[in-house]
């Protein structure tokens, strides 16, 4: 019996605003009925610091140091917190609610579709898990995170090796389409992240950072060898394939398709209304 065919697309390094765009762009596609269900990969051009759709500029980024480091930012227009994407493979997944046995709660959704990152750390040779918080406080930590940095705390069904977080996602569902995207850490530098957030005291800046170190880490660090992006997306590639149980099709955008992209980039991603809102 053959297996459903999604599209894969990897878009290399791209603008911020564009790698936004593109990821909403597919949404709006798949919701039509003009694309099967995706899988995407990307980088960026250049390294970038994303906050999620409700946080906050003023209170919660420090924009100097933002600025300091010639990064990029850019709101997603999904939830969670900031990640800084900087030695990383990320990526998107687009596929609608009425997906057959897709779940219909955020967090089994969350389980379903990242089964293809678990599967990916493990062609890596990594022993990843998903992340099941065990306490009441820890449960509690999930629906009051401490800081506005992604990293600080595995959320449910995220990858965790050893403990610690190796992949953040964030998800939205719109126009009956769920879009999942997410960060996998190649490589972290914990000093760099922290600083680019507001904190009360320094002494809290202090416990983030310290916290960061046993809370996430990056591959590179748990192998004996460091992983090349190319063999990173060939496997996670394949883990998305098996995991999802689907043919990966490969896909490259047309003209039109890509001033669609350019115009959505203009008018949400690369403004400072959609950036800067409160």
């Amino acid at each position: 019996m053959s297996k459903p065919i999604w599209y894969f697309i990897n878009s290399g390094a791209c603008r911020p605003s564009f790698n936004m765009a593109l990821d909403e762009a597919l949404l709006d596609w798949h919701s039509e009925g003009l694309l099967p269900p995706i899988v995407r990969f990307y980088r960026w051009s250049p390294a970038t610091l994303s906050i999620g759709y409700f946080q906050n500029v003023d209170k919660e980024i420090n924009m100097d140091e933002v600025r300091k480091h010639n990064l990029g930012f850019v709101r997603r227009p999904t939830g969670g917190r900031g990640v800084l994407h900087e030695h990383e493979l990320t990526y998107s997944v687009i596929v609608s609610e009425d997906y057959p046995n897709m779940p219909r709660t955020v967090t089994e959704a969350y389980r379903v579709l990242s089964e293809g990152l678990l599967i990916g750390f493990k062609n890596l040779g990594l022993d990843a898990y998903f992340a099941v918080p065990n306490t009441e406080e820890k449960r509690n930590d999930l629906k009051n995170p401490k800081s506005a940095v992604c990293f600080d705390t595995p959320s449910w069904y995220e990858l965790v090796v050893e403990g610690r977080k190796v992949a953040g996602s964030a998800q939205t569902r719109q126009k009956g389409v769920i879009l999942q995207h997410g960060a996998i850490l190649l490589d972290l530098d914990e000093e760099k992240l922290v600083s680019l957030f507001n904190y009360r005291t320094d002494e809290i800046k202090e416990r983030v950072l310290e916290g960061l170190f046993k809370k996430a880490v990056p591959i590179n660090r748990l192998l004996d060898k460091p992983v090349k992006i190319e063999e990173c997306i060939h496997a996670f590639k394949d883990g998305f394939s098996d995991g999802l149980n689907v043919e990966l099709k490969p896909y490259f955008l047309t003209n039109e398709q890509m001033d669609y992209v350019k115009a959505l980039e203009i008018r949400r991603y690369a403004n400072d209304e959609w950036t800067y809102r409160k």
